[in-house]
């Protein structure tokens, strides 16, 4: 069977600790889209973890861990990352890279850092780790393939071609120093030997362990509310973050994918710009972020002060339908123990009238919050393990988060550990 574990808001949902759950009784689990600009927290025996291209898989001995080829690809990053959680003790994971997956360049990097230096306070808020110059270098057919790396009559003749582009970008754009055609080609002759032991047609084995019947996860990065399509263009990554794009970023059959599990928080956090209704600021915010997830809310790539808001219930619905969720894993209801009271948004207020729906960007922009309050539960709930052991306000704050929703709720994460997790 193949599941789908993606995220329902605005990315930071605790899907890394959910995929690690679910990776102890898979075979694979698949990096299907995005880049290294996030990353998903993983508590185990071994640490504290924070990945941002290996898949969630990786603690796990017998599971096979691949990087599909929807994915971008800093091979650098990656071989760093594989030898750190060696380096922390981790036996070496099954690591398969795909063949056809594109190579992140140097030159996306710095581009990136130079298009969000020129918008200034237009700025997108990017990590700058290159995702969107090297996703427009993808459609536009003048990116590198790993396969390419291993021919060097191609891979000079591409190396050629981006230099020429880049380099008048370069000049007449940012006026910046140009690159240099040999000494990229160097670089990426020392990056196919970093990759070399890894690659292989990631497709066709997936492909015949969909027909086995082997249990595939599929991990998304980011969520619903940051897809290029679905989410609050522009200001979203730049690839699909929907379970639906999965089949493609990992090359499945559609067919394959019988579960999509969205992950939602039981408040809502953020890195970088764009719409959040909800919101909070000040002292609020402040306390929010202090009790918030494992150490407090701070962007797991960027170390950034995540913003804080209240549960969107609007936002949320929308991106659990989008992602079609089968089933939804609420996380951290315990960072809520400190508060009286909770409040959550029910609705938008658009130019006076009240919506339930999630509307385009520019009416976004002009919503306010329509927000509930319900009692808090003031206890410490980490440690308990089933549902019915939860102070009867914390059951009712599930309950009421599930019928808004309109998915059935069958996890409920009370603490930042595998362990810490509530099945329905």
């Amino acid at each position: 069977m193949v599941k789908a574990i993606v995220g329902a808001n605005w990315g930071d949902e605790g899907k890394g600790k959910i995929t690690d759950y679910f990776a102890g009784i898979a075979d694979i689990v698949v990096r299907f889209q995005g880049g290294a600009n996030a990353g998903h927290t993983i508590i185990n025996n071994y640490g504290k973890f924070a990945l941002h291209l290996l898949p969630s898989g990786v603690f796990q001995p017998d599971t096979i861990n691949v990087v599909a080829n929807g994915v971008a690809l800093d091979i650098r990053k990656l071989a760093r990352e594989y030898q750190s959680i060696i380096d922390a003790g981790v036996p070496a994971p099954k690591l398969l890279v795909s063949e056809r997956a594109q190579v992140m360049l140097p030159c996306h990097i710095l581009l990136d850092t130079y298009e969000e230096a020129r918008l200034a306070d237009k700025a997108f808020g990017s990590t700058k780790s290159g995702i969107a110059p090297f996703y427009a270098d993808k459609y536009a057919k003048i990116g590198i393939q790993v396969c390419e790396l291993f021919d060097e009559e191609i891979l000079r003749e591409r190396v050629h071609k981006v230099c020429g582009y880049k380099n008048l970008i370069l000049e007449h754009v940012y006026h910046q120093e140009l690159i240099d055609e040999y000494a990229l080609f160097a670089e990426l002759l020392a990056q196919r030997e970093m990759i070399a032991p890894f690659v292989a047609d990631t497709a066709a084995i997936l492909r015949k362990a969909v027909k086995a019947g082997k249990e595939i996860l599929l991990e998304g990065q980011l969520g619903s509310l940051k897809d290029p399509d679905a989410g609050i263009y522009p200001m979203v990554t730049s690839s699909s973050t929907l379970a639906g794009y999965g089949t493609v970023g990992a090359g499945v059959p559609p067919w394959a994918i019988k579960e999509v599990i969205a992950v939602t928080k039981a408040y809502s956090s953020a890195v970088g710009a764009g719409e959040f209704v909800s919101e909070i600021f000040g002292d609020e915010a402040d306390a929010m972020r202090k009790h918030g997830g494992d150490g407090g809310e701070y962007g797991a790539t960027t170390g950034r002060p995540r913003r804080m808001g209240w549960f969107d219930c609007v936002a949320s619905r929308y991106g659990c339908a989008v992602q079609g969720a089968t089933q939804v894993v609420l996380t951290a209801i315990d960072c809520l123990s400190y508060l009286d009271e909770i409040k959550v948004c029910i609705g938008y207020e658009i130019d006076g009238k009240v919506t339930r729906g999630f509307p385009v960007t520019p009416l976004l922009r002009k919503a306010t919050p329509v927000l509930k309050t319900l009692p808090g539960f003031g206890a410490e709930i980490c440690g308990i393990t089933r549902f019915e052991d939860l102070p009867e306000n914390a059951r009712n704050y599930v309950l009421f988060i599930e019928k808004e929703l309109e998915v059935p709720i069958s996890m409920v994460s009370v603490g930042p550990r595998r362990e810490e997790l509530i099945v329905r």
